[in-house]
């Protein structure tokens, strides 16, 4: 269904309005046909292996949600895909007309240094927003910092606080394929509602690392998901729907019911 509507949301953007949402993410230039393919991609890290022979061909609009434990190679395939690392094998396909945002889990693009205001807009009095322009002051306030709130020093701010201005940093840039490495973390509710948001409204594709299955299951339209011993599952559907067809699966191979997907890491709203 979202599919379907890729053609209706590339048109909604280009009427935004500062008003018509809290927070909009500039969808970057129309996909073509060819998003990403991922052909029989390897990697291992000494004796551990992280994926073998992993494919993947991207649709177009797709939310996808990444998912499984620490260290099972999340990030590293993340990285890959935005052109960071290399893969020990295979081929990484990136469509003529895609551009990569990667939201970094680290925060390490910031500067303490710097004002809230100053790193968000680099001291633009006005940034880009659909087909105009907003006044960026007015943008940064949509991040939940306002007023005296957008003249402190990054470096002074809580691990919540440098989220919210990492985020705000590098979705202005905007792109048709974002990659956003635990975009939750420390967020209040408010601002996670603010986020999924503008993710309906998002038009092209994205990769969410998290461990919020709730987050997950009101965004994804797919789970990309690392099950251990360099075996990934692309799955069509949320995550509570991978999870009932993971469970179908063990109880077919005789192991019981009980999901492997929820025992990663406790998940959180």
């Amino acid at each position: 269904a979202r599919l379907t509507r890729y053609e209706q949301l590339m048109d909604e953007q280009k009427d935004l309005r500062p008003d018509t949402i809290d927070l909009v993410i500039p969808p970057g230039q129309r996909l073509g046909n060819k998003v990403l393919e991922l052909k029989k991609v390897s990697k291992s890290y000494g004796s551990q292996v992280l994926f073998r022979d992993f494919s993947l061909s991207l649709p177009q609009a797709a939310l996808v949600g990444v998912i499984g434990p620490n260290g099972a190679g999340k990030t590293t395939l993340m990285r890959m895909i935005a052109k960071l690392d290399e893969p020990d094998s295979g081929v990484i396909d990136v469509g003529p007309t895609v551009e990569i945002c990667y939201v970094d889990q680290r925060r390490m693009e910031l500067s303490g240094e710097r004002t809230v205001f100053e790193e968000i807009s680099d001291g633009l009095e006005f940034l880009p927003f659909g087909t105009g322009e907003i006044q960026s002051r007015a943008y940064v306030s949509r991040f939940a910092f306002k007023g005296a709130d957008q003249e402190k020093k990054v470096g002074q701010l809580s691990g919540g606080q440098r989220n919210r201005v990492q985020l705000a940093k590098m979705l202005r840039l905007g792109g048709n394929l974002i990659i956003l490495d635990e975009p939750t973390n420390d967020l209040d509710l408010p601002t996670i509602r603010v986020l999924e948001e503008a993710i309906e409204h998002y038009p092209g594709c994205m990769f969410v690392v998290s461990h919020d299955r709730f987050f997950l299951d009101r965004i994804c339209t797919h789970i990309l998901a690392f099950e251990g011993d360099g075996r990934v599952e692309f799955f069509h559907g949320n995550y509570s729907e991978y999870a009932e067809w993971l469970a179908e699966r063990r109880e077919a191979a005789g192991l019981g019911r009980e999901s492997q997907a929820g025992k990663y890491r406790k998940l959180t709203l």
